[in-house]
């Protein structure tokens, strides 16, 4: 929605905002329009929920460039973070562990957060605890990147899952 200019403002009264930032008082429409009009620029309507609403005195095409580069900005800066999944079982090889932890950190890098899954099939659920910890420990050994456990080690329908992210 974009927001309204010049003629198409209907309040009486505004709180008004030069074109370099300074605060002019609360106009009438009438006397902020014909300020506008003498500096040559638009009158925008920036907060109308205000009490008085605010409007602002500037090139109305510079200030919706302004406002897509903040926006922009702001969906740059906010990653969303996601949960990726690393499934291991209690006989997977060392090397088979570092690729896995090379992924690992990899995601961990980018923000995401981890989790990792230890695969029990069949009669292996049964297997000791203590065991079964030290399977993704051994697995937790090969991340190269600094991590913190976010959620610990606990049996899960699949067998037991740990999520870990970026320390």
């Amino acid at each position: 929605m974009q927001p309204r200019i010049n003629q198409q403002i209907k309040v009486r009264e505004l709180r008004v905002i030069g074109p370099k930032g300074e605060n002019l008082g609360v106009l009438t429409l009438e006397q902020a329009l014909v300020r506008s009009e003498s500096l040559g620029l638009d009158l925008i309507e920036i907060s109308p929920d205000a009490n008085p609403p605010v409007a602002k005195i500037a090139d109305f095409g510079k200030y919706l460039y302004e406002e897509n580069k903040k926006s922009k900005l702001v969906a740059k800066k906010s990653h969303s973070s996601e949960l990726k999944t690393v499934q291991i079982k209690t006989g997977t090889g060392d090397h088979d562990l570092s690729l896995k932890a090379k992924k690992t950190s990899v995601w961990l890098n980018e923000g995401n957060r981890v989790k990792i899954d230890l695969f029990l099939p069949g009669r292996t659920k049964y297997l000791d605890e203590k065991f079964l910890r030290e399977r993704i420990e051994r697995m937790l050994k090969f991340v190269s990147v600094d991590y913190k456990i976010a959620d610990p080690a606990k049996k899960s329908p699949k067998g037991m899952t740990v999520i870990i992210e970026r320390a």
